[in-house]
């Protein structure tokens, strides 16, 4: 159900920090427009830790009011709190997701058996499929293979984001839990390396402003086109070296910003980029054609 180019939507805001319904509007048609294969509103790059409950569950609902089904929607839905978790995977498949990301559970730092508890209930509360989101450079802890071996037999657990950077781990991954489990990359850089380790797609912060090449370099991998995504893979370097500069989803914001998708505003406790950051992300999408 989901592969090729999925975007880690930003969540656009005015100067003054509130929700800009309408840019996510046009965002997210432009998005379809260029070719993206899938949208995730309130991940990380949603900013979803400072947005309320009621901001998250908008923002999700206008995604989908939007796609209108034209691609799936894969909803963030984690928390460090399991009953929140629960809540906002509800919400989701209330709406109409086709599907919840759910980050493993950071700052209370889980055993691999909390973490199975974690995310068993989560699945058994809903009737939609669950993505793993593994990301330990944020939240501390690392799912084992092992253990997302266990989870994989759930029938609602049906893939992972994996954001470890470990080109090893989607081996180990696809020998334990199958070919069929999905398997989607959280890291630009290491994107295409991925695919050839089993996965089958990514889910991408740089597609925020580049997304009909992200898209088109998924899609030349999936059509036996290597060189041609080897090369696309090499032209986007610069911009997932800028975009990744300071802690995302600050330069992205401000990517998205030079192309008229809000401000560049994000919440505290993330600062605005610095004028050098600034200045990389000006090249790189100039490097690309992206603004003049």
């Amino acid at each position: 159900m989901f592969r090729g180019s999925l975007v880690a939507l930003i969540t656009p805001m005015r100067a003054d920090g509130t929700l800009d319904e309408a840019a996510l509007a046009r965002f997210v048609e432009w998005q379809i427009a260029e070719g993206t294969n899938g949208l995730v509103p309130v991940g990380t790059t949603g900013e979803s830790p400072t947005l309320s409950h009621a901001e998250h569950k908008r923002v999700v609902e206008i995604v989908l009011d939007v796609a209108k089904g034209r691609v799936p929607v894969i909803a963030g839905a984690g928390s460090n709190s399991t009953a929140e978790a629960i809540e906002l995977a509800r919400h989701a498949q209330s709406v109409g997701a086709d599907g919840a990301l759910v980050v493993t559970p950071y700052y209370n730092k889980p055993t691999q058996e909390g973490l199975y508890l974690h995310f068993t209930a989560i699945a058994d509360a809903v009737d939609l499929p669950i993505i793993i989101y593994n990301i330990p450079p944020r939240s501390v802890i690392d799912m084992s293979v092992e253990t997302m071996a266990r989870l994989a037999k759930h029938p609602n657990i049906v893939g992972v984001k994996d954001a470890t950077a470990n080109l090893v781990r989607p081996l180990h991954t696809r020998a334990a839990c199958g070919p069929d489990f999905c398997q989607l990359s959280g890291e630009d850089h290491t994107a295409l390396a991925f695919l050839a380790a089993g996965g089958q797609g990514c889910i991408s912060v740089t597609g925020n402003v580049a997304p009909k090449l992200c898209a088109s370099m998924q899609r030349a991998w999936a059509d036996g086109r290597i060189d041609e995504a080897m090369a696309i893979q090499d032209r986007l370097l610069p911009l997932h070296d800028a975009l990744f500069a300071e802690t995302s989803p600050g330069p992205v914001k401000f990517a998205a910003s030079l192309l008229g998708f809000s401000a560049a505003h994000c919440r505290l406790p993330l600062a605005p980029i610095a004028d050098a950051t600034a200045g990389r992300v000006r090249a790189a999408m100039a490097g690309l054609g992206l603004i003049a």
